[in-house]
């Protein structure tokens, strides 16, 4: 009997109804992408299996509007979830999901130019050791290098930038500035922005040498402010089970509650990771994986097309993770927030997330929409026989 979690990085399914108060009443990742992609060359969206757990009827349950597009019976339980924590990023939403909504506002960054204050900066490049900043302002990460990525190599000064969510990025050069410096950077950042409360210090490397040819790696590192509260993972954790977090799970976390931090780049190959914990983890285990592309590649750039294709790559490998299962297992699919490739700008979007939950010995049927995230970390507790948590109830 074991857990298995994966979140489909900003696959929200429809507008919450405090989304008013982000300026996303509308937003639907979900349909958006449906609906274009019907639109398109390439044809109806292609996602058999999503669509037999029971995501057309949730998306459905959610929009009225979107049709309650099945593929035969529901092959699980499946839903919808409210948000209860006040933003709409990765760590409010992951966090939440465990069981921890995150119900204190974080701190944000103006939209100004320079977006940073005088003093964080001074004290950035004093500590840092630093020529200066580049930067300074809201910005898409992509963009801003093609922007100062050539004076980033010629002056050593890193890219430093942030968004709507409760962030300080840091892009430079993997080479000319150095990995392993942008690393040591971020983490003196992390703590003089401790004080603001910030969510996340992100390192965002990069490689290319002239405009047109900068490209992201996949050595970003995220550097969060630790849980103020035990989750579902420190709750396993202490009661002696594996917590397997793999790409970007144990950052988010601030490594709190992991017990094995496994690193992979891409959906492809968390998916092959996460298919090869799902057959050796021990009974009681978690295995906890975010599929980051979904948001990074397709979201955040606006990228419709990509993004679709992106869910039937997914879809694809569904089959193969369900032959790994267990007859006691649990699996959940689900998300952190939208990031709608039509709506304006290139911040995420406040919507419901979906929840598919599934496995050899799990009923099926509808579960509503849920109050908060939390429920499924009660979930999880209450499959694996954990202590409960103090928010969330369970739909098992």
């Amino acid at each position: 009997m074991r857990a298995i979690i994966a979140v489909l990085d900003s696959f929200g399914i429809g507008s919450t109804p405090d989304a008013d108060r982000f300026g996303d009443v509308g937003a639907n990742t979900f349909a958006r992408i449906w609906e274009g992609r019907a639109k398109s060359a390439a044809g109806p969206l292609r996602i058999p299996n999503l669509l037999a757990l029971g995501l057309g009827r949730a998306a459905h349950t959610v929009d009225a509007n979107f049709p309650e597009v099945i593929n035969g019976p529901a092959a699980g339980l499946y839903g919808a979830a409210r948000e209860l924590s006040k933003g709409k990023d990765t760590p409010s939403g992951h966090w939440e999901m465990m069981g921890l909504p995150v119900e204190e506002d974080w701190g944000y960054f103006p939209r100004t130019i320079p977006t940073f204050l005088a003093e964080l900066t001074e004290a950035v490049i004093r500590a840092g050791k630093l020529p200066g900043i580049l930067g300074d302002c809201h910005a898409s990460g992509t963009e801003i290098i093609e922007q100062f990525g050539e004076e980033h190599i010629r002056s050593g000064k890193p890219i430093c930038y942030t968004s709507a969510d409760s962030v300080y990025q840091i892009a430079a050069h993997e080479t000319h500035f150095g990995l392993d410096r942008l690393y040591d950077l971020c983490h003196i950042v992390r703590k003089l922005v401790d004080p603001y409360h910030i969510g996340r210090v992100i390192a965002r490397p990069f490689v290319g040498e002239r405009v047109g040819e900068f490209q992201r790696t996949g050595n970003r590192h995220d550097y969060a402010t630790p849980p103020t509260r035990p989750t579902v993972l420190d709750v396993a954790k202490a009661a002696g089970r594996e917590v397997i977090g793999i790409g970007k799970i144990p950052d988010i976390f601030a490594h709190s509650g992991v017990t094995a931090e496994v690193r992979a780049i891409g959906n492809a190959e968390i998916f092959d990771t996460t298919i090869a914990h799902a057959r050796s983890a021990p009974e009681g285990a978690i295995v906890f994986a975010n599929f980051v592309d979904f948001d990074m590649l397709f979201g955040h750039r606006r990228n419709l097309i990509g993004y679709a294709g992106a869910l039937e790559a997914f879809d694809q490998r569904v089959p193969e993770l369900k032959a790994a299962l267990r007859p006691g297992d649990l699996v959940v699919f689900s998300a952190d927030h939208g990031c709608d490739t039509t709506w304006t700008g290139t911040d995420h979007t406040r919507e419901h997330i979906p929840i598919l939950a599934f496995g050899p010995q799990i009923k099926t049927g509808p579960i509503g929409i849920r109050s908060t995230f939390a429920d499924i970390g009660q979930s999880i507790t209450t499959h694996l026989g954990l202590p409960p948590m103090p928010v969330g109830t369970s739909f098992l």
